[in-house]
């Protein structure tokens, strides 16, 4: 890992674990998790936001009420708009993304869950994601959030990946196995 992806994770970390800890403490978990979609919505549909909190350009102060601004337009709670303005005050929104990553990480901790991101050759149904998830549970013995997209390159099948393991079940990893061992006859 790179030092400044490390330095990034760590300050992310220091500022999920405090901003959990307090909506912990005041038994404000579920807001918590709909201000963190919210922002995370924000964040993927428009690039103004992102770049605000990248570039730096933009000034403490800019950074801070345009933050401000965002939190009251989106009705997220005191506690994240605060702690996002304090953010922007030390210069540190550019850890938003992996902020709300770990935020979440830490929400489905608490609630016994985990989240497996599943790739797929074409969308998943509802039950197949729900046989998915149950098998998954089976596996780790907890609760799983199935997080899917759609990648038309893998023909078939399915990548799942559940905290560090993975398994590739698609035809297009099976094809290049193929490929690879007929090399080596070869």
């Amino acid at each position: 890992m790179s030092e400044s992806a490390s330095t990034s994770s760590g300050i992310a970390s220091r500022y999920a674990t405090a901003i959990f800890d307090l909506a912990k403490e005041n038994k404000n978990l579920k807001m918590l998790e709909s201000d963190i979609d919210a922002l995370s919505s924000a964040l993927e549909g428009s690039e103004d936001f992102s770049s605000l909190i990248l570039s730096p350009i933009y000034s403490r102060d800019e950074q801070g009420t345009a933050v401000a601004a965002i939190a009251k337009k989106m009705d997220v709670s005191d506690m994240l708009g605060n702690a996002l303005g304090l953010m922007a005050s030390k210069r540190r929104l550019f850890v938003l993304p992996q902020l709300l990553n770990e935020l979440r990480d830490l929400i489905a901790d608490e609630k016994g869950e985990i989240t497996a991101d599943v790739t797929a050759a074409k969308a998943l149904t509802k039950a197949q994601s729900d046989a998915l998830a149950k098998t998954l549970k089976a596996t780790v013995g907890k609760d799983v959030k199935i997080n899917s997209t759609v990648d038309e390159k893998l023909i078939g099948g399915l990548v799942v990946k559940v905290g560090s393991k993975m398994i590739d079940t698609s035809i297009r990893s099976k094809l290049n196995s193929l490929q690879n061992s007929m090399k080596e006859v070869g």
